[in-house]
């Protein structure tokens, strides 16, 4: 039980990045897959298409589904276009509080998909297949490209001979690939860790009331989900029971759409106020009818590394 339970601890300490580690080597894997067993560059005029097709396409793919398994994608989306909440999403402010929250989550969802351009390049079929198939290539790497015609280059990847023929006056279509590649990994590492830098200085919380944060949304969220399962049980227990006995249904609260909405939007940190979350908001300003209760807060920064915990943690 130790053990386990150690092992349970270093996975909530560090899930964000085994997350992103796991779903990293997943794409790194699908596209070895796709480039030995599905890819068949056609060596003619159609390479340029077929080789981008297989290079962008999937990744456009990938960026879709990071979206779409985003929980704060849904939480953010629902009910905004509903005719109540129309009013409320009017305000430039709330919009430009949409867009604070949008570009971390466009970060997130751009994990698969640059790990796939990574690779691919890094592997070069894709990229070797398109660029033989392009006529401003031989204009870019090639010494004296009046040597070789283009229905010679449409032949380089599915022809050995000529491709290391083509070589000695073309830098080769591999090595091209591979350092678009490297230049992209680096610059990738390099954005990651500046972004990461700069966040943590602008925070207004300190390291251990950071540290405090992440737990409290972690148990949060854990024991909202396992509330929500009783009371739901519960309710449909007592209609279900009512149908079939014929039976007045018991009073049982439920909390009101207006309940609803307060808890479900994103919360960002006011250094005025000492909550943790929305429902922590809405719990201390009684129940949300608070003249001060707000949506907006000062600092949506420090919400984007503590929403990293609370979005592995339940579906909600």
């Amino acid at each position: 039980m130790d053990t386990l339970q150690k092992v349970v601890d270093f996975y909530l300490r560090y899930q964000t990045t085994l997350s992103f580690s796991i779903v990293s080597l997943l794409t790194a894997a699908s596209e070895r897959i796709f480039s030995s067993a599905v890819f068949k560059c056609p060596c003619n005029s159609e390479n340029l298409v077929y080789g981008y097709s297989f290079l962008l396409a999937p990744a456009f793919v990938l960026l879709l589904l990071g979206y779409m398994m985003n929980t704060r994608t849904w939480r953010l989306f629902t009910g905004m276009c509903s005719l109540e909440n129309h009013p409320q999403y009017c305000s430039w402010r709330t919009w430009a509080h949409f867009c604070q929250l949008f570009v971390p989550m466009t970060v997130k969802a751009s994990v698969a998909p640059l790990t796939w351009i990574a690779v691919a390049l890094l592997g070069a079929n894709f990229y070797e297949c398109a660029a033989s198939g392009s006529n401003m290539t031989a204009h870019l790497f090639c010494k004296n490209n009046t040597n070789y015609s283009q229905e010679q280059l449409y032949k380089m990847p599915c022809d050995e001979e000529l491709s290391a023929a083509m070589s000695s006056v073309c830098l080769s279509f591999h090595a091209q690939s591979q350092l678009i590649g490297w230049f992209l990994i680096a610059s990738i590492m390099t954005v990651a860790l500046i972004s990461t830098c700069v966040t943590h200085c602008f925070s207004p919380v300190s390291y251990l009331q950071f540290k405090f944060w992440k737990i409290y949304s972690r148990k949060e969220h854990k024991l909202f989900e396992i509330k929500a399962k009783e009371h739901a049980t519960k309710l449909a227990e007592r209609n279900t029971n009512c149908f079939f006995e014929a039976t007045d249904p018991a009073p049982f609260h439920i909390p009101s759409n207006e309940d609803w909405q307060k808890v479900s939007v994103s919360y960002t940190f006011n250094a005025q106020e000492q909550y943790y979350s929305m429902l922590h908001k809405y719990v201390n300003s009684d129940r949300g009818n608070d003249p001060e209760f707000k949506e907006e807060g000062q600092h949506p920064n420090v919400f984007e590394f503590v929403d990293e915990a609370q979005a592995s943690v339940s579906g909600l």
